[in-house]
């Protein structure tokens, strides 16, 4: 029986030495970058830079903490956004269209499926309109 008690232990001291050699060697949460979401650019090559290249757009704008463009994202884009998903995307792409463009927010709420929480998601990582210096999502 003792020799069970040590062995379990041992087993639990190891792990959590692992835990706290994982835990020191774990990425900080500090930015990888020096400037704000709405300032970086992606080179040629496919990598973030703070420097000269394409401003971001779609699932990669998204991934770098910028906001999209609702007249111009695509459904793809559109359902991978918190609480969208690929109905209310289709959904929102039609009725962009129909409409030729959404002109204000109230617009996008007459949308079937578009309530006040997902309004205020859209409101928070969509713009109505390209702006360059969008700014973050969250």
């Amino acid at each position: 029986m003792a020799g069970r008690t040590a062995a379990l232990a041992v087993v639990a001291l190891g792990v959590i030495g692992l835990g706290a050699v994982a835990r020191w060697r774990w990425p900080d949460s500090e930015p990888a970058l020096d400037c704000a979401p709405e300032s970086v650019r992606l080179r040629a090559d496919g990598v973030a830079t703070c420097g000269e290249g394409e401003v971001p757009t779609g699932a990669t704008a998204l991934a770098l903490g910028r906001r999209l463009d609702l007249n111009a994202a695509t459904e793809e884009e559109l359902a991978l956004l918190p609480g969208v998903g690929s109905s209310l995307a289709r959904g929102l792409v039609e009725a962009r269209e129909a409409a030729g463009g959404f002109r204000s927010w109230d617009a996008v709420d007459e949308v079937p499926g578009v309530g006040a929480a997902r309004l205020k998601t859209l409101q928070a990582a969509t713009l109505l309109g390209p702006t360059p210096d969008a700014g973050p999502v969250w």
